[in-house]
Parts: structure tokens; C-alpha cells; sequence
């Protein structure tokens, strides 16, 4: 393996219950369960997920969610522009933090 995350890890994911099944089952069956049709499209859910994928930065989660959302209809164009949100999202929680360094700063400053 040349890299940190092996691509074919991704395929080998339901392996992850061979230890402890019961675990496993629950965890897939609930996974299926939230990311079905229900009050969201299959489709909204897909690209959500792709966007939760981008901003917890998984690349096994982002060619996963990429495959999923191409397959429930999702074009480049969204799926780029839900890649924008997440990093919106992602860069305001950054600098909303930057709110801490000045608490601490302040605190020590006085």
C-alpha cells in the first residue's frame, strides 16, 4: 500500500462485523434505515451525507456518498456546490472558534 487509506478498505467495510455481528447488524440495519426514503429523498440524503463526508474530511465517506449521489441523479454541479456548503459550514465553525483564542487572550491580556 502506497497511501494511508487503501481504496479497497471501502469494499471490505461489512467485514468490520465479523468479531462482533450483533454490533454490525444493528449498525447497518440503522444506517439503511436513516439514509432510506422517509420525509427526505433518497437523493437529498445522498447529497447531505456528501457533504457531512467532505466537512468530517472521510475519503472513504466521499466515494462512497460521490457514487451514491450520482446514482440517485445528483449532477457535478450540485454535488460541487454541496462541497462549497460544507466548507462554508466548516470554515464558520473555524472562525467561531477563533472566539475561544480571543476569550483566552483576553483573560491572560488583563
Amino acid at each position: 500500500m502506497s497511501h494511508y487509506y487503501d481504496p479497497e478498505h471501502l469494499a471490505d467495510l461489512p467485514r468490520i462485523g465479523e468479531r462482533r455481528p450483533e454490533l454490525a447488524t444493528k449498525f447497518f440495519d440503522y444506517y439503511a434505515s436513516v439514509l432510506g426514503e422517509g420525509v427526505l429523498t433518497r437523493r437529498e440524503k445522498a447529497l447531505i451525507a456528501l457533504g457531512v463526508a467532505h466537512a468530517v474530511q472521510c475519503p472513504y465517506s466521499i466515494e462512497a456518498c460521490t457514487q451514491e449521489s450520482m446514482h440517485q441523479g445528483a449532477d457535478l454541479d450540485q454535488m460541487t456546490e454541496v462541497v462549497h456548503v460544507a466548507a462554508a459550514i466548516r470554515g464558520g465553525a473555524a472562525l467561531m472558534h477563533g472566539m475561544q483564542m480571543r476569550a483566552h487572550h483576553d483573560r491572560e491580556a488583563s
